[in-house]
């Protein structure tokens, strides 16, 4: 049976490199990008890299917008009836406060909220493929960054910062919320045999840093870069390994557990924090 992955944030950079990769191993790969042109382009790249027994679907959401995120969902339950891999990798730092149509902040909606119901509503999806799947082989990955320890907590009775907004809270916030929603997912997938994980990909020579303020991007110009395809190499190696099967809720870096945010052992805080990201998505209408 071919393997599908739902992969978002793959109009560029770590998204289609993951893509392109598993779409060379003749998985049936569902692409999400957000921006017409590049997504049309990485489409075209991620097809000519499939294995004849691969095939691509190409798909567009703005994550940031969860009236797009619960479309997504149907879209995709239209291409597939099971999901082994869903890659949560869309995501950005803004350069300013953006609050969009249905009235949230863009940036930490578009990181957290917009991928964590997409999750939701792509479960049943996910429990099909654990139905009938080794223990493991079903796996959720979620691209977090080294920001989610540079941040003590976020703020669950205003979870998306608009009474004293920052962009680097907005990001880092988001960033914790990436590690503390693949470990609650753990904890909560964990019967069905379904297994979740955060990964820091490093500095990445990519259009992430395309719209981040000048201050942000003066200071990311000084860092040593790695290139996209080494930034998504322990995604893939996530995806695809036995040993993402091995264990769930782990945070990684370079294919190795890396120490997390302290609020990653603290269930009842993310007992919490799930249930005011559940709040802030409740509902959603299109």
């Amino acid at each position: 049976m071919t393997q599908v992955a739902v992969i978002t944030g793959a109009s560029s950079g770590l998204g289609k490199e993951a893509a392109k990769a598993l779409a060379g191993q003749g998985w049936h790969v569902i692409a999400v990008g957000r921006d017409a042109a590049r997504t049309a382009s990485a489409g075209a790249e991620i097809k000519a890299a499939a294995a004849q027994s691969g095939r691509v679907d190409i798909l567009r959401a703005d994550l940031s917008l969860l009236g797009d995120a619960e479309r997504l969902a149907r879209e995709i339950a239209g291409l597939t009836d099971r999901i082994d891999v869903l890659a949560n990798n869309a995501g950005g730092m803004a350069s300013g406060l953006v609050v969009t149509a249905e009235g949230n902040e863009a940036n930490f909606t578009g990181n957290h909220l917009g991928p964590f119901l997409l999750t939701e509503k792509l479960l049943p999806l996910l429990r099909k493929a654990a139905a009938d799947a080794p223990k493991g082989s079903v796996r959720i990955i979620n691209t977090s960054s080294d920001a989610s320890e540079m941040i003590p907590s976020i703020n669950l009775d205003d979870m998306q910062n608009l009474d004293n907004f920052s962009v680097g809270v907005a990001y880092c916030g988001s960033k914790l919320a990436n590690v503390l929603h693949a470990r609650a997912l753990g904890w909560r997938l964990a019967d069905a045999g379904i297994v979740a994980h955060s990964f820091h990909p490093g500095t990445v020579a990519s259009n992430f840093f395309a719209d981040v303020s000048p201050e942000t991007k003066a200071y990311t110009d000084t860092l040593d870069k790695m290139s996209e395809a080494e930034g998504a190499d322990t995604l893939i190696w996530l995806a695809t390994s036995p040993e993402g099967g091995a264990s769930s809720g782990t945070y990684w870096y370079k294919r190795e557990p890396r120490v997390p945010n302290p609020l990653f052992d603290d269930a009842e805080y993310i007992e919490r924090f799930w249930k005011a990201s559940e709040a802030q998505v409740v509902g959603v209408k299109v």
